[in-house]
């Protein structure tokens, strides 16, 4: 499963704070709706919600940063990006590598 192309609906089954540990996960860019309508497209490389101002650390699509965005200035995350690992998974690995132990495309 991945999450490539989602823009999450937020609401009562699903917080903001779920999508950024999603969005975390992903190994993929993401964009980050800002709640003063900016946005920043990039990599999500960290985040705390377990402190007195939850935030996200992330990398722009550049390569800028780091980037510190407290939770309380993001609107929403949608995963634009192409998530990296996504059929790469350890069985798939596997499988690859006995196909090419026995020599088959």
């Amino acid at each position: 499963m991945t999450f490539e192309g989602w823009v999450p609906v937020l609401g009562e089954h699903l917080t903001l704070a779920e999508v950024i540990d999603f969005a975390f996960d992903f190994r993929g860019n993401v964009t980050v709706l800002r709640v003063d309508g900016t946005e920043v497209e990039g990599y999500i490389f960290n985040r705390n919600r377990d402190v007195r101002e939850p935030f996200i650390q992330m990398f722009d699509l550049p390569g800028n940063g780091p980037f510190t965005i407290p939770y309380a200035e993001i609107r929403n995350v949608k995963f634009t990006g192409k998530d990296m690992a996504a059929g790469n998974s350890w069985q798939a690995w596997l499988e690859r590598r006995e196909k090419e132990k026995k020599g088959t495309p």
